[in-house]
């Protein structure tokens, strides 16, 4: 990957408030997130998970959400089948 890419794959995470109270940006969000994130609809990202169309989401307790560095790095890459978007990250490793 170059260094642009990681560049503008590289998620901000601070979110700064008229206030000037930053929050920091979620690390993982769940499938409505991701599907806000996409302009999709949820039912679609549940989808396209079943399908190999996503990264593979992990898992906290029962609770199951995708990083969101992980989610802009695949998008950079043009959004490759889940078996390809492995085999890059491992080839990246």
């Amino acid at each position: 990957m170059s260094s642009e890419a990681v560049r503008v794959a590289t998620p901000d995470v601070t979110k700064a408030y008229p206030n000037g109270a930053i929050e920091p940006e979620p690390l993982a969000i769940d499938a409505a997130e991701v599907g806000k994130l996409f302009g999709v609809s949820e039912r679609h990202v549940w989808a396209m998970n079943s399908r190999g169309r996503l990264p593979r989401p992990i898992r906290l307790g029962r609770a199951v959400r995708w990083r969101v560095a992980e989610l802009r790095d695949w998008l950079a890459a043009g959004c490759p089948e889940r078996s390809r978007w492995e085999a890059i990250r491992h080839a990246n490793d």
